[in-house]
């Protein structure tokens, strides 16, 4: 269990990215399924070839970057419709994955990484290692929402929210995609890249579904928690992903097998998505929103009117 809030809180950093495009921007991004293998080829390449851990991860995170940017450009620039853009993108980085990595698996065995400390001091696999994980989606999560609060961030979230108005105040909606596109697999090519260090190996089809587990968390997340608030919002991104490895891990431990997990987690996505639409649970809801005050006031009427 404890390596599977690790693992939930290292897919959190690609989970956040999801969040860019899913939520503030509206926009289906398929490119995740490729640039979370680009980050995760890019570091691994670097590791091998003596590049320090921290570059080789700054370098992940370019990679992931410039993968989002080409999906922009194609939607805004080329007019390619945004579903499209991603899956043409997603296509096109398997072949430069393996042009990265020479092959189809590249291993970190013996090699420094980020882990290695941890690995080294025996608190891998520890409730030390879930604080510093956790510690570092909180710096992470604040980050974002710091991002969303400025000038840029409200521009972006008004894009997502209403195109025609915010450009009708002379503000660029395509410039604000391709912004958004490419900080979003910026984070998925970090998550990749920290994934890779973590198991030991990049392979080429290690992203396969990712986009699936992305949008598990979010949406588990947010079904939880409310959307009312930024932080909030982005806070139940991190608590998604936790929760989603955590099921996943049950649904093993409880005798299904490894190759059903893709399935475990579309029925998970069907349930986050019908679940909050169902009488039954936003009355579930809306009994625990009431505040306390709310209850008073209620009874007080109560007293009244007998």
């Amino acid at each position: 269990m404890i390596t599977a809030v690790e693992l939930g809180l290292i897919y959190a950093i690609m989970a956040l990215g999801v969040y860019l495009t899913f939520r503030i921007l509206d926009f289906p991004d398929l490119t995740v399924d490729g640039s979370f293998t680009t980050g995760a080829a890019v570091a691994a390449v670097g590791i091998v070839n003596g590049v320090n851990p921290w570059l080789a991860t700054l370098l992940a995170f370019l990679a992931g970057m410039a993968a989002g940017a080409i999906t922009g450009l194609l939607h805004t620039k080329g007019k390619i419709d945004g579903l499209l853009a991603g899956i043409l993108t997603m296509i096109a980085l398997y072949s430069i994955n393996l042009r990265i990595m020479g092959k189809a698996n590249t291993p970190l065995l013996g090699e420094d990484t980020l882990i290695s400390p941890m690995r080294s001091a025996g608190i891998l696999g520890s409730w030390t290692s879930i604080g510093i994980f956790f510690l570092v989606s909180l710096v992470l999560v604040a980050a974002v929402v710091w991002f969303l609060h400025t000038e840029m961030g409200m521009a972006m979230r008004a894009t997502g929210d209403n195109q025609e108005m915010i450009r009708s105040f002379g503000v660029s909606t395509d410039n604000q995609k391709i912004l958004g596109l490419a900080l979003s697999n910026g984070l998925v090519g970090v998550s990749g890249a920290v994934v890779a260090q973590y198991q030991g190996f990049a392979d080429v089809g290690m992203g396969i579904g990712v986009i699936l587990i992305g949008l598990a968390s979010v949406i588990v997340g947010q079904a939880i928690l409310t959307q009312r608030y930024i932080w909030l919002a982005a806070l139940a991104v991190v608590i998604g992903a936790v929760l989603y490895r955590l099921v996943i891990q049950l649904a093993l431990v409880a005798g299904l097998e490894v190759n059903d997990m893709k399935l475990i987690s579309a029925v998970l996505v069907v349930v986050a998505l019908l679940l909050p639409k169902w009488k039954g649970f936003q009355k579930i809801v809306k009994t625990f929103k009431r505040t306390p005050a709310a209850v008073t006031e209620s009874k007080e009427e109560v007293r009244t009117n007998a």
